[in-house]
This record gives C-alpha cells, sequence and structure tokens, in this order.
C-alpha cells in the first residue's frame, strides 16, 4: 500500500536537522527499518526531541518494571485508546520482548483474560485507570499494587509510561499515523 503514514508533511531525510536525522539512522541500522513515528515526528524537530528523550527515560532505564512490562502497559492503553499505530508497532516489540506470539494481541483486546500474572493484572489496571480515569485515582489504587509487590518506584512508571502513551495515542490518532508493515509478523514466528 502507498498511503501516506501521517495527515501532515513528512521532511525528507536531508531537510531533517543532523541531531534528528542521525537518531533516524541509527534506529534503520538497529531495527532494519524506519518506524513511522520518528519521521512522523520529524516534521517538528523541537517537538520530536522532547518526545524522544521522555520515551527513552521510561522506557530504557533500569527498573522494577521488566522492557516486557513496560510494553504491556503501552499495548494495554493504546488498545483502550484505539490507537492503531501503538497497538501494532508496540506490539511488535512486546511480542519480541515477552518471547511470546500471543500476548500482544491479548492484552491489546482485553487483558483481563490473557495469559498474563495476577501482578502484571495488577499493574494494568492501574495503567488503565491514569490513561483513562485518572482522576479518580485514590489511595486503595495504590494499596492494591502494594499488595503485589509494587514499590512507590514503580507505581510512578506505570503511572508514567501509562500517561506518556495516553499522549502519544491522541497524537499517532489525530495524526493517522499508520504503522509499517514490518512490525505487523516480528515475533509472531520463531527465528530461523
Amino acid at each position: 500500500m502507498n498511503s501516506p503514514i501521517s495527515r501532515f508533511p513528512v521532511p525528507a531525510l536531508d531537510e531533517m536537522p543532523d541531531d534528528v536525522r542521525c537518531r533516524i539512522i541509527e534506529v534503520q541500522e538497529k531495527a532494519g527499518f524506519v518506524p513511522n513515528v520518528f519521521l512522523t515526528l520529524a516534521h517538528r524537530p523541537d517537538e520530536f526531541r522532547a518526545f524522544f528523550a521522555y520515551h527513552d527515560a521510561l522506557m530504557e532505564k533500569e527498573s522494577g518494571l521488566s522492557k516486557a512490562e513496560r510494553e504491556m502497559i503501552v499495548v494495554a492503553t493504546s488498545g483502550a485508546n484505539q490507537c492503531q499505530y501503538c497497538v501494532v508497532a508496540h506490539g511488535a516489540i512486546l511480542r519480541v520482548r515477552a518471547r511470546s506470539p500471543f500476548v500482544a494481541d491479548q492484552v491489546a483486546v482485553n487483558y483481563r483474560k490473557a495469559d498474563i500474572t495476577q501482578r502484571q493484572r495488577a499493574m494494568l489496571d492501574f495503567a488503565l485507570k491514569v490513561a483513562l480515569h485518572s482522576a479518580e485515582i485514590g489511595d486503595a489504587d495504590f494499596a492494591a499494587l502494594r499488595e503485589h509487590g509494587f514499590s512507590d518506584q514503580d507505581i510512578w512508571d506505570i503511572g508514567a509510561v501509562a500517561a506518556f502513551f495516553a499522549m502519544s495515542n491522541r497524537l499517532a490518532n489525530m495524526s493517522s499515523m499508520r504503522p509499517n508493515e514490518e512490525f505487523f509478523l516480528m515475533g509472531r514466528l520463531p527465528r530461523g
């Protein structure tokens, strides 16, 4: 398909500021393709930098949450917000990080019936409340997470990832960002 990847202009690589172009080239070398979120956000370089700085601070650091659990939060939040780009892209990453071809689809559709732990279910209950009903969060929500062994730092991480991706979902939906075809098969079949 040759549909546009965004409703907004996508600059050519040679039109981008050096740091933005270098980041995109690094991602391409690592992944073998450029995820469309990089190209979509590149037309606003300051926002590109801020978005990916916060993304990396949340998703790449050492944490009491595994990288797969953080991706679970992204997929559940994105499913609830009907964000096709993020469900497809982060679903692929979740499949790879969890080493499970099934978990991303289960979490995106209904995490309460997914093959995940009770601890992860409690984590996603809180994440969805942050993403969809943050004004209703109270002490009982924190107590429920602590019963599953989450620290205050873990709880912050759950909430921050959910909040960041709720915002990201809205940008992706507003811009009509298309998922890359490469994401659809990633992590579904065992490596050759």
